[in-house]
């Protein structure tokens, strides 16, 4: 690994990460991206976490649909306020691509592309850390750990993850997720909302087919397809405040099987991404009437199936400078940069429906190095180095956040 990190600074809050922590840490990161496990089948991963934090003395329970768990670090008086700390922990169904990489997915198209496996490792580190400052009674106030399933499975894991009770008695919540644009030993804070809204739309159009050479005796689904997909997105766009970001992007189109042949039937599925959390509230009325319009002028019927996702992420101002505060007394103020809303969608949003919270974006790129892994791709990697200021990062949250509760 190139390019030398800011170390701890030292003399302020103590549980700093030991040596021996991190390196076991390490190990588990590498072994969880070396068996990754999708949405709601996370068995394996659920059983590792729970049998290293019973090693630790604690008492995690598993969630009632399987997988994943919570664990309380020092005992909650049932009247201040918890911090919860947040992982997802569900890979995504795609190949890793890595090459050369000893500890790349053993799972045919499945990888942890996204850092799930980093921000798991981040919140056990933490936990582990806590749990050991509790023993000595320095501890000042308990902390829940969430090791949450499905991420990636629209609508998110989240609204399971609290109809179990993972937020019963938390007052605020913090989680990170990996940026492969900001270097390790790095966060990006931003206040207010820093992912976006993101739907998935399912349309189906039918119509009479027929003979190419006679196009106006049938419905012409391409036609009708085509113009679907260009003038759906610009419309909506138009009957929206234009800072909203209302975006429609098609993913798949599947229409015919001959090229002289006009079919009767035709597919279509993309995403609805949206910055603003009013206008995600207006986006299905909105789409909907769009496809109508443009459909009808083909005579295409259609069938619509707006599947509704997460909302935006929106940090709250308060649990957003408790972030700043902690990175500033781990690693100082430098090591914190603006960073920008982005496109993606996170279910961490559903949590922020109920408590104030905030998530930073972890720096795992390498520093110095020029090629950028994007989330999503087989091919994409974390400085693991990153795992240790995650846990610094939510350890000194911890700290900092029983002086306020």
């Amino acid at each position: 690994m190139s390019g030398e990190l800011p170390a701890p600074l030292t003399g302020g809050l103590p549980g700093t990460l030991p040596d021996t922590l991190r390196d076991e840490l390490i190990a588990f990161r590498r072994d969880m991206h070396m068996h990754p496990e999708l949405g709601n089948q996370e068995f394996r991963t659920t059983a590792a976490l729970k049998a290293r934090l019973e090693a630790a003395g604690l008492r995690p329970r598993v969630l009632s649909m399987g997988t994943g768990l919570i664990c309380d670090i020092g005992e909650w008086d049932g009247v201040r306020p918890l911090l919860a700390l947040r992982a997802d922990i569900d890979a995504l169904p795609i190949p890793d691509t890595k090459a050369g990489c000893a500890y790349r997915s053993t799972v045919p198209d499945r990888a942890h592309a996204c850092g799930h496996d980093v921000h798991t490792t981040v919140v056990l580190g933490a936990g582990l850390v806590l749990a050991a400052l509790d023993r000595e009674g320095a501890l000042p106030h308990p902390v829940r750990l969430i090791f949450q399933p499905a991420e990636e499975v629209l609508p998110g894991g989240a609204p399971d993850a609290i109809e179990c009770g993972v937020l019963e008695g938390v007052g605020r919540i913090i989680g990170v997720h990996c940026d492969p644009r900001v270097d390790a030993g790095r966060i990006g804070l931003r206040h207010g909302p820093i992912t976006s809204a993101c739907d998935r739309l399912e349309l189906s159009l039918d119509g009479p087919g027929g003979h190419t050479a006679r196009p106006h005796l049938t419905t012409d689904l391409v036609t009708a397809v085509a113009k679907v997909a260009t003038e759906v997105p610009a419309l909506v766009a138009r009957r929206v405040d234009a800072r909203s970001g209302l975006a429609v992007t098609w993913g798949r189109i599947e229409a015919g099987h001959a090229c002289n042949v006009i079919p009767q039937h035709a597919e279509m599925s993309g995403t609805v991404r949206c910055l603003d959390l009013n206008a995600w509230r207006q986006a299905p009325d909105l789409v909907h009437a769009a496809i109508d319009e443009i459909a009808g002028l083909y005579r295409a019927k259609t069938e619509v199936n707006y599947i509704r996702g997460v909302p935006p992420v929106v940090n709250d101002a308060a649990v957003t400078e408790l972030l700043r505060d902690a990175m500033t007394a781990r690693l100082g103020a430098h090591s914190i940069e603006d960073t920008e809303q982005s496109l993606g969608g996170e279910d961490f949003s559903w949590y922020l429906e109920q408590v104030p919270g905030a998530m930073a974006r972890l720096g795992v790129r390498t520093p110095g190095e020029r090629t950028v892994r994007d989330l999503h791709q087989g091919d994409f990697d974390a400085d693991e180095r990153a795992i240790a200021v995650g846990v610094e990062l939510f350890t000194a949250a911890a700290l900092l956040d029983a002086d306020r509760a």
